[in-house]
């Protein structure tokens, strides 16, 4: 027999160490060559990590969530016969598996809170009284009265003599007043290990507040315009992608940016230098099942609407099924970050460092507004209205310089034939 260790190997970008994410196999495990290890994470990028050989597992670095350097042991292996290198290591028999080495925990630079105290067990709930049978209900609404603990004896029919759901509805608001206040059971509390993608964006954030002095600033635009050439747009698209107001946003964002170029850029707070770029890398900000991913839209300044398009659907594809490349994830100069439906009426987004700024539209809603007729007069129209919001660094961004951007994207948004005029 002989023991394999496999290394964490140099996974790429000049790192140091790595972190494991996630275990796919654990002590005494019988795996095959190519088998799925571990997943390990840099940065934003997660790699699986696979096996050179088949054989039984013996020792495996740490649990997940604990960081292991380059170079350093992952996992042993038992292999049968002889296995060429300075990983093997020539046994007289099968050893007993050894317990996995105890690997340091890099700690988080934000103090853990203390452990609550544990919870008292709630007072055992008296059963509730028998339901009456005398009562005229039907069997549904029997079932959600014993559901909710609720006498029928109790409960007053409205008409007829026979209780309704409207009846319980009625008795439990009545009630809820008087000290009946029917809850849902209280989930158990649960501990949960903040690792991986989720510390990494923990730790952003906290530095992000922590050395970025923010300012937020936030304006309202008619986008009533703006969505009908949207609509217009698609109903000639063809097989082109469908056009979102992502593409028409960023168009207008990258048409305005160049007399606005420290918007565009990164600063160096420990070489105290700016870099306010030419090209437009467009970071947007991507919900996944593991959290916010930030994929990047290379050059978005030279890109069509329909380009655009079909940039935002393959990079937030490759975000959520986790294939998007290490170099997808990194390199943003400004950041979009957008919820949709549920945009709210204004955000305040925190930057994402080391750029200076942030820039979130809202949802839009429909409002009645008092627009020009034509005579010289007014009248009032319903307009679909949005709230663009932009979060600055300001120690090197003024507050003048961001609304008089913001000022400048809007006036795109609401004349959009200047967004595609050259």
């Amino acid at each position: 027999m002989t023991k394999f260790t496999f290394n964490l190997p140099d996974i790429g970008e000049g790192i140091a160490e790595a972190e494991i994410v996630e275990w796919h196999v654990k002590v005494g495990d019988m795996i095959d060559e190519d088998d799925r290890l571990a997943d390990v994470m840099t940065d934003k990028a997660t790699v699986e990590m696979e096996s050179p050989v088949k054989g039984k597992v013996l020792e495996v670095a740490g649990e997940a969530g604990d960081v292991i350097a380059i170079g350093s042991m992952l996992v042993v292996v038992e292999v049968e016969g002889e296995l060429p290198g300075d990983a093997q290591e020539k046994v007289e028999a099968a050893p007993a598996p050894a317990p996995a080495p105890v690997v340091e925990e890099v700690k988080a630079e934000i103090a853990p809170l203390p452990a609550p105290a544990p919870t008292p067990a709630p007072a055992p709930t008296p059963a509730p009284a028998a339901i009456s049978e005398k009562v005229l209900a039907s069997p549904a609404v029997r079932k959600r009265a014993k559901d909710l603990g609720i006498n029928l004896a109790e409960v007053k029919p409205a008409e007829g003599g026979r209780l309704r759901h409207a009846d319980l509805d009625a008795f439990i608001a009545y009630s809820s007043g008087g000290g009946f206040a029917p809850s849902a059971k209280p989930r158990a509390d649960e501990a949960k290990k903040v690792i991986g993608l989720r510390r990494r964006i923990a730790e952003n954030m906290a530095a992000s507040k922590r050395n970025i002095p923010h300012f937020s600033y936030v304006e309202e635009c008619d986008v009533t315009d703006l969505e009908r050439m949207r609509a217009q747009l698609n109903e000639g698209r063809g097989e082109r992608p469908k056009l979102t107001m992502m593409p028409l946003l960023i168009a207008a964002i990258c048409k305005t940016l160049p007399d606005y170029p420290m918007l565009n850029a990164r600063y160096d707070d420990e070489a105290n230098v700016v870099t306010r770029h030419g090209a437009v890398h467009l970071g947007m900000a991507a919900q996944t099942e593991n959290g916010l991913m930030v994929p990047v839209i290379r050059n978005a300044e030279s890109r069509n609407l329909w380009q655009l398009a079909g940039e935002i659907v393959r990079l937030a594809n490759a975000a959520r099924d986790g294939t998007a490349k290490s170099d997808e994830l990194s390199g943003s100069t400004l950041t979009l970050t957008s919820l949709g439906p549920l945009g709210g009426v204004a955000t305040t987004p925190v930057i994402n460092r080391p750029e200076v700024a942030i820039i979130g539209p809202n949802r839009i809603i429909e409002r009645p507004m008092y627009v020009a007729d034509g005579a010289g007069g007014e009248r009032i129209e319903k307009r679909k209205l949005m709230n663009i919001s932009i979060s600055c660094d300001h120690r090197v961004v003024d507050g003048y310089d961001a609304a008089s951007f913001i000022q400048s994207v809007k006036k795109l948004i609401e004349a959009p034939a200047l967004i595609l005029a050259d």
